[in-house]
Parts: C-alpha cells; structure tokens; sequence
C-alpha cells in the first residue's frame, strides 16, 4: 500500500514509518517543516507540506493514498483552553481526512487512549472516554468509527499512556521532564495508580496490522505492560537522575492532574489473539534505565 500518515516524524510516527517501508509498504507523510520533510526523505518516505489544520493538504494526501494513519497531535497540555484547542484542531482533521476516504473501502487508522475502567482492567470492548479535559479525542474516534457504514474500513489503535522509546515519551517521560526542572522524582497521590506502557516499536507492528487486516469499526489495543505503578516509575527515574522520590501535589502536573492521579491499567488479550500481535521489544521500566543523568 502506499500510506499517508500524520505525524509521521514524531516517536511513535517515525517508528511507524519505519515498520511500514521495513514490510514493503511505501509512504506519504505530512511536513510541518524543511526539517520533518528532510527527515521522512532520510528514512524512504515521501513528503506532502503542510500541517494537521491544513484541511486541503490532509485531503489530498489521503486522496493520494492506498490507506490513511493519523498520528499527529498537538501536545501542548499547558491550559485547558490549549488542551482544548488541539482536540478542536484534530477533530477538523479526522473529519476531513474520513470526508476524503467515504465510499473508496480504504482504511482509516486512528488513535487515542486506552480507557480507565474504575476497579477493573479495560478491554477492547470497553468505550473510549468522552468527557473531561481530552473527552473531545473520544467522541472524534466514535466519529470515525461510524465512517464504517459510509465505506471506510476505520479502526482505532487504543495507546497506552506512556509509549516510549530509549526512556522518552509518554505520561512517564512528563515526569522526567518534571524531575528535571523541579529536583525531585515526584509522583501524585500514592503512587499505587497503574499505567500501561508500550515501546513505540511494539505500537509501530499493531499500526500496520491495523491497517492490513482490521475490519471496520473496530478497536484495539497497544498494550504491552498491564500496569506499571506510577510510584515504580518514579523510583527509577530518580535512580537514574540521582534525585530524591516523593509524592508531590496534583497541581504540579496541571490539568493533567487528575488523569495522571488515576489507576488505569488495560488490556490486549483480544488483540493479541485476533491480530497476533506480540510485543518483543524492553518494557517501561527497563526502558526508563536508558534515561541519562
């Protein structure tokens, strides 16, 4: 297939771009920058300019293309009104984007979070969150997912709240970043709360087995650790930074405060099973040893 992705030059983008060339596929990504387009020409790929609110450079690269995976975010969690900015922004996208696809039976790979479940692991059949700071991603994933009956085969790769690489990414590298800044390897509440994790190389294969086999309208899940406790984490990335752990206020992390405080483990028993998808490469906490002082 050829495949446009956006956000193709992020960590999880760039692993993904990697695994399609790597499996025969050829790619068109989406350029923000000289720089992007420079780096997805290094890696085999081919560049359109343009970015995730450029509606007519998203349609004509989903227009251009045997299949679609959208990646790209604007990960700017400083306010409320960003956070609700760049839903706003990625909604438009996904619109367009399907708006290009309906009726062609090409697929549409989308993501978003794994849900938190009170008291038990979620599954794939469980519904994506559509309320509170990030709920505008769910109810444009649903979206998506309707496009099934309007001749997109859409699924949506569920990704856990850290996917990382070489000790970076995700809810786990905030809180490198925050050790950094503030000298102490915080964690909030009791540190008992559980996240799963990913390395973006294991999420890169679900993608593309996503985007080869999945039926329409579904769901899966990129999860390779259950649950690491967030107190685990923390322990070792103070290890590695030589900083003290502790437990530090909610509002250290702003409006992700209260996600980040959650117990969230997930599941990916069901695809496992259908897709076969196995995870090979080092978990998150053996991941976050990478980290440099």
């Amino acid at each position: 297939m050829h495949v446009f992705i956006t956000g193709a030059t992020g960590l999880i983008g760039s692993a993904v771009t990697a695994e399609l060339i790597n499996s025969g596929h050829t790619v068109l990504g989406l350029a923000r920058s000289d720089a992007s387009a420079q780096s997805l020409q290094a890696a085999g790929a081919e560049a359109i300019r343009g970015g995730l609110a450029d509606l007519d450079a998203l349609r004509a690269g989903a227009q251009r293309a045997d299949g679609v995976i959208h990646l790209a975010f604007n990960h700017d969690f400083s306010s409320a009104e960003a956070i609700t900015s760049a839903v706003s922004e990625e909604s438009a996208a996904l619109s367009a984007l399907g708006g290009a696809l309906i009726g062609s039976d090409r697929p549409l790979v989308t993501c978003s979070g794994t849900p938190a479940i009170p008291g038990r692991v979620s599954t794939e059949a469980d519904t994506v969150i559509t309320e509170g700071p990030v709920g505008g991603r769910g109810r444009s994933v649903m979206a998506v997912l309707a496009l099934a009956s309007q001749g997109v085969r859409s699924s949506a790769v569920r990704l856990p709240r850290t996917v990382h690489n070489n000790g970076n990414g995700g809810f786990a590298g905030a809180l490198t970043a925050i050790a950094r800044q503030s000298g102490v390897s915080g964690y909030p509440g009791d540190g008992e709360q559980r996240w799963p994790a990913v390395h973006a190389r294991d999420a890169a294969v679900l993608f593309r087995l996503a985007l080869e086999r999945a039926e329409a309208g579904t769901s899966w899940h990129a999860v390779a650790d259950e649950g690491d406790r967030v107190r685990e984490i923390a322990e070792v990335i103070g290890r590695q930074l030589s900083l003290p752990v502790q437990p530090v206020p909610l509002e250290t992390y702003g409006p992700l405060g209260q996600i980040f405080a959650v117990d969230q483990p997930s599941s990916s028993a069901h695809t496992r099973a259908v897709l076969g998808w196995e995870p090979r490469h080092p978990s998150l906490l053996e991941d976050l040893e990478n980290i440099q002082p």
